[in-house]
């Protein structure tokens, strides 16, 4: 099988030191890899080399091209990747790639050095995941400690444990056991396509506990979008309403619960979904404020105006 192994940094690709997990010459992975898998041919294609909270949605969209020019020549792609920003990464990639070639995403939640540490172990199974004819035409993966996440629903749950991504509450697509890769779902269609236009924007999120400020929301710096995460199905303080409403912005407000998705015709008092619908701000769905923001920005970087980021969040 043919790999194509895109490197971009992270925890996977550091070491422990007295100043702290640093990045220094690149690790063997290709090595390694040839010991433990044989039958692979690695192709090492390093595209990024920084801790992943640096990334831009430049950035993610030039992994995302470096993904897809890779699957035309392969059987599989892995991207390694800190963890810190890996599930926007991967939803990015899930957005901007269409592929039936596995691309699957990885990376480590322990320095290479440190004892246990988890990179080697998490590689090896993205390797075989993307290998799998199994994996084809499923989409973007994350591979994590041995379960095969779908990227759309894989999360960061956890700070520093190495069983640190999940996907519920749906749960795994599969998992890797003693070298083999076992589906037992798959997702019942693909998100829509879009593509990266070139054009950095400022798409800020901004959360709402009890009482939302309105002195918050007037004072607000100027930006592309504003996303919200709302309390429950998309709610909102009364005082609000119409402030958010007279924004010169696209105001997209997603529920902060983690689960589920917003409403659009249960409430309608002042701040509920109903009421904000009303006002023109747009319900992000089933996404949460951290994807919503991310495909916000790649439909802002082609221009998108306000009725086409209402149609690709209606059509979710």
């Amino acid at each position: 099988m043919r790999i194509a192994l895109l490197t971009t940094g992270g925890t996977i690709a550091m070491r422990a030191s007295d100043k702290g997990g640093n990045l220094g010459a690149p690790p063997p992975f290709v090595e390694m890899l040839a010991r433990v898998l044989p039958e692979a041919r690695i192709t090492l294609i390093p595209v990024l080399s920084r801790p992943s909270a640096g990334f831009s949605i430049a950035d993610i969209a030039a992994i995302a091209k470096a993904a897809e020019d890779a699957a035309a020549s392969h059987d599989g792609v892995v991207i390694t990747h800190g963890t810190d920003v890996l599930e926007e990464t991967a939803f990015a990639l899930e957005l901007l790639t269409r592929t039936d070639t596995p691309i699957v995403v990885t990376g480590a939640m322990r320095l290479a050095n440190q004892p246990s540490a988890d990179g080697d172990a998490n590689l090896i199974a993205a390797c075989r995941v993307a290998g799998s004819a199994a994996a084809r035409g499923k989409g973007v993966l994350v591979v994590f400690d041995d379960e095969i996440h779908w990227a759309p629903l894989a999360r960061k749950r956890h700070a520093f444990r190495t069983h640190a991504f999940s996907s519920e509450p749906f749960g795994p697509l599969g998992w890797v056991v003693e070298g083999r890769v076992r589906f037992m779902l798959r997702p019942e269609q693909r998100l829509p396509r879009l593509s990266w236009g070139g054009r950095e924007t400022v798409v800020p999120i901004l959360e709402a506990g009890p009482g939302l400020e309105p002195q918050l929301v007037k004072n607000f710096p100027k930006c592309d979008a504003l996303v919200l995460a709302l309390p429950g199905a998309g709610h909102v303080a009364d005082t609000v309403p119409a402030i958010l409403e007279a924004m010169p912005m696209p105001v997209i407000f997603a529920s902060r619960t983690g689960a589920g998705e917003t409403l659009t015709h249960s409430y309608g008092y002042a701040g509920g979904e109903m009421d904000l619908i009303a006002r023109g701000l747009i319900p992000a769905g089933p996404l949460d404020a951290r994807h919503a923001r991310i495909a916000l920005a790649i439909l802002l970087s082609n221009g998108a105006a306000k009725k086409d980021i209402a149609a690709f969040f209606g059509d979710l």
